[in-house]
């Protein structure tokens, strides 16, 4: 089961994809069903992708219905691929938005508890995390060292030629699907959801 923190992962493809001096917004989108898929197919071992759960903040229609409307329409096109499902929770406005912007919040503990309680119950027997928000290593923690007989793996973007990120727990090995630009090039999403 693929466990996907949707912004953090569309910031760190356009980081690594894209020339950060001419962006479209839908630069960095990505399909995580396609994710799933390709991490099941190229899997040395004999896998079935069981579901990809994919988290991420949605904006208020009262102070952005734009970007409220196009996370809606995202939304709504990965919840139709059978075996996804969408977890939201609402962005937090700061009292001077629009100079400061709004913030994703209670996103990556959404995401940990149901890696830990997926495990538990049973959801999965390997579970990939792709962020690399480091307040998710407890979640890994746990279930990689507590739950005998269920994998944890990571996946991330890797840029060409440069050092890429990935999220790691200290003293533990955990395996990692570093994601190129072929990758990238056939997962991509370059649909305007805002219209």
């Amino acid at each position: 089961m693929l466990f996907v923190d949707y912004q953090n992962s569309y910031w760190a493809a356009r980081d690594s994809f894209y020339d950060t001096t001419a962006l479209w917004h839908w630069d960095g989108q990505f399909n995580p069903r396609r994710v799933g898929e390709y991490l099941v197919e190229t899997s040395p071992y004999d896998r079935t992708l069981g579901g990809v759960r994919v988290y991420r903040g949605i904006p208020s229609p009262k102070f952005d219905s734009k970007g409220y409307g196009a996370a809606r329409a995202q939304n709504d096109a990965w919840s139709k691929e059978i075996g996804t499902t969408v977890v939201t929770r609402p962005l937090r406005y700061p009292s001077d938005y629009p100079r400061s912007k709004a913030e994703e919040k209670g996103i990556d503990v959404s995401l940990a508890v149901d890696f830990v309680m997926g495990a538990v119950k049973g959801w999965y027997d390997v579970g990939i995390i792709m962020s690399l928000d480091t307040d998710l290593r407890p979640a890994l923690e746990v279930v990689a060292s507590e739950l005998h007989g269920v994998r944890v793996e990571v996946a991330a973007w890797q840029r060409p030629d440069v050092y890429s990120p990935r999220l790691t727990v200290k003293g533990m090995n955990i395996w990692c699907h570093w994601l190129g630009p072929e990758v990238y090039e056939a997962v991509e999403d370059s649909i305007d959801y805002t219209k």
